[in-house]
């Protein structure tokens, strides 16, 4: 990544995981094809709690505002946070 400028090949990857995980999430397949993780235990709530992480990951990266995660971020600096009251 040369001057801050992202390359084609990550933008797409990000349109992809984030469209990717969309269509999990909203668990189009209503069940027949995955089913199997979610009647296990532990594994039914890891991987809603992927793919929720890798869609805002990506949206993230595709430079969408998340303010509940900006408090988060690693690049938040003190004169980037909004003044408090």
């Amino acid at each position: 990544m040369k001057n801050g400028k992202r390359g084609c090949l990550s933008t797409a990857a990000a349109l992809a995981g984030a469209a990717f995980s969309s269509v999990w999430l909203l668990n189009l397949q209503m069940g027949v094809f995955f089913e199997i993780p979610d009647n296990l235990p532990v594994v039914g709530n890891l991987d809603e709690a992927f793919f929720t992480t890798l869609l805002l990951a990506c949206l993230s990266y595709l430079g969408m505002e998340l303010p509940f995660l900006r408090r988060l971020s690693r690049r938040d600096t003190p004169e980037q946070r909004p003044p408090r009251n």
